[in-house]
């Protein structure tokens, strides 16, 4: 089922959290900014419309770096109840598209709580002062592979941050599977 999160509430305070990363490190999300920002992607392995887009978010998240913003990818998604989302696949799916930055395992779910992240992916950009500033799509393509052509809504916005501090006052919100909750116990 698809899920869609909601606008951008500028100004909003990202949270620092330490979480387990597929490389066997422990990552503090606060470490991982660049000079002019942070993007934070919520993602899953399994999900089609994060599978759709993942190399495009590759490749966004190593032009970004380039301009001083940082990338990190976390995973919320109960692996009891969706084994394709288990660490270990994780594992697989970061070394099989070669991420450049590092994809942090949230297994209590309390980091996506926080942050109020509704689907994968749900991207949450934030300023060199760690204010969001872009809670949009990646771009138009949804689950379909993306012409030459397409418009780097994400990339466009970030680049905006860089260079201003701020994001673009019009986001379209990104769209794909809802998070998947573990039970309340």
């Amino acid at each position: 089922m698809a899920a869609q999160p909601p606008v951008c509430a500028f100004g909003w305070p990202a949270l620092d959290a330490e979480l387990p990363g597929v490389d066997g490190k422990t990552h503090r999300l606060f470490e991982c900014r660049g000079d002019n920002g942070l993007l934070i992607a919520f993602i899953c392995n399994h999900c089609p419309y994060v599978k759709a887009v993942i190399g495009r978010l590759v490749r966004d998240a190593r032009d970004l770096s380039g301009i001083g913003i940082g990338t990190v990818a976390i995973s919320s998604n109960d692996a009891a109840a969706y084994p394709e989302d288990s660490f270990q696949n994780m594992q697989r799916f970061a070394e099989a598209h070669r991420f450049p930055f590092p994809y942090l395992h949230d297994e209590e779910q309390t980091v996506a709580q926080h942050y109020g992240a509704v689907c994968t992916p749900d991207f949450f950009g934030f300023d060199r002062d760690l204010k969001l500033q872009y809670r949009g799509r990646l771009d138009a393509s949804r689950k379909r592979q993306a012409s030459e052509e397409t418009e780097r809504d994400l990339f466009e916005a970030m680049r905006m941050v860089a260079e201003t501090g701020e994001g673009p006052r019009e986001q379209i919100p990104s769209i794909g599977c809802s998070i998947k909750w573990k039970d309340a116990a």
